[in-house]
Order: structure tokens, then sequence, then C-alpha cells
């Protein structure tokens, strides 16, 4: 006989298995226990990587920064924000970034259920893989909060989960050129992976334009300490499980 108690042991068992990856988005952790959810690569390499665009108020100035410097950048693209901007997410392609998915819509997706999730990822990669004609392969959560159901979404889509080692707090309303070098580079070391955003569609207003000043100063570290900057695909054996030779 099925008891309540049952049930409600059975439903708190459920919650806590889908919960159980949130342990991840403890950067510390993640960066010591899960190095390649963390984004870790080739010790003379970074990662640089942009969430929450593409938006064509803010993009465009960072393509163009990173076109004068010659870096190619990882952008994890909302699915909703391509659709409004296939022109801008071609451009971005075709210039060499690399294009990947960031979910539909910025929720976390430690709130929905299974199907949700999948829905949510299988959307935004279809999306992009139809604007770009070619099909994403990674894949970061909202918030850089896992779940099992977006782990195992994410292995049936062909996504590779990758979070990162060092972000700049450029969402806040208070975030500065030079907080955001600071809160970066005080993070920043070889194999790393950099987390910016290039829109501020869930930032505080204006807040891309700390991150867009502080990305030459960044650049500039990363060249003063001998580290080459690029994508997350030429990153080596972090995120593509693959060393480079």
């Amino acid at each position: 006989m099925i008891t309540a108690r049952t049930v409600r042991a059975v439903a708190l068992g459920a919650v806590a298995a889908h919960a159980v990856p949130v342990a991840s988005t403890f950067g510390p952790l993640r960066n010591r226990v899960l190095p390649r959810l963390a984004g870790r690569g080739r010790p003379d390499h970074v990662a640089l990587t942009f969430d929450d665009g593409p938006d064509p108020r803010s993009t465009p100035h960072f393509l163009k920064l990173l076109d004068q410097r010659g870096v190619r950048a990882t952008f994890f693209l909302l699915g909703e924000q391509a659709r409004r901007s296939p022109a801008l997410v071609r451009e971005m392609a075709e210039a060499g970034h690399e294009i990947a998915v960031h979910g539909w819509l910025h929720r976390p997706l430690l709130l929905r259920g299974p199907l949700g999730t999948y829905d949510d990822l299988a959307r935004a990669r279809d999306t992009v893989a139809a604007i770009t004609g070619r099909r994403p392969r990674l894949f970061r959560p909202p918030y850089g909060v896992m779940s099992t159901a977006a782990h195992l979404a994410a292995r049936r889509l062909g996504l590779t989960p990758v979070l990162w080692t060092c972000w700049g707090e450029d969402w806040t309303a208070w975030a500065t050129p030079s907080s955001v070098h600071r809160t970066v580079t005080r993070d920043l070391d070889g194999g790393g992976t950099i987390l910016l955003h290039d829109c501020d569609c869930t930032s505080a207003p204006g807040a891309w334009r700390s991150a867009l000043g502080a990305l030459p100063r960044i650049l500039d570290t990363c060249a003063e300490r001998g580290l080459e900057v690029g994508r997350l695909s030429d990153h080596g054996s972090g995120p593509q499980g693959r060393p480079r030779r």
C-alpha cells in the first residue's frame, strides 16, 4: 500500500535528483572538480565568451573591437534574441565567431521539468542552426545553473555544457570598465574561460558598456601574460575533449 509519506518521499527524491547539478554553480568547486564543465583548456590559451545576445544596439560594437584586435570569440545566444536579429547572427558566424546556445529564454532551467527543458534547448539550437546553416555544439544554461534535466536534454541534442572560470560581474548597474577588468583578471589563468555579456536584455540598462570598455584591457592583460585568446573550439583539451596537436 502506497502511503502519503511514501509519495512525499518519492517526490522529494525526484526534486533532489533534479537539483543535484546545482552544486556546479559554485565556481571554486566547479573549477577544481569539474574542469570540463568549467571550460578548462590548454594552459597557453584563454577562451573568450559572451552571453545573452545578440542585440543590434550593442553586439556590433563588440564585433568591431574584436575584429580590430584579430580575436574570435564564442557567443552563447538566446534563441529569442537570435530570431529577432538573424542577419546579425549570420554576420557573427561569417566573421569566424563560434555560435553557441544559451537557451531560448533567460529563465532558470531548475524551475522547468524534463519536457520544458528539452523544448527550450531544442528550439534555441534549431533556430541558430537554421540561421547559420550549422548546428551549434555548445550550451550554457541561464545563470550558469544546471539541472539533471538540462544535462539529459543537452546530451540528446548533441550539446556540450560549458560554464566559465572567471567573469566580470558586468551585468550590474555599478559595474565599470575598471571593475570588470579587475574582477576578470583576478581569477584569470591559462586554460580559463572568461564570461562577459554583449547585451543587457537581462542586465542593468547599458551594463554592456562596462564589458566593452574593459575588453581592450583584458586582451592586453592576456597578451602580457603570454596567453592566446580565442574561441572555445580553439581551447584544446577543455570542452571539446581533445588536446590540440
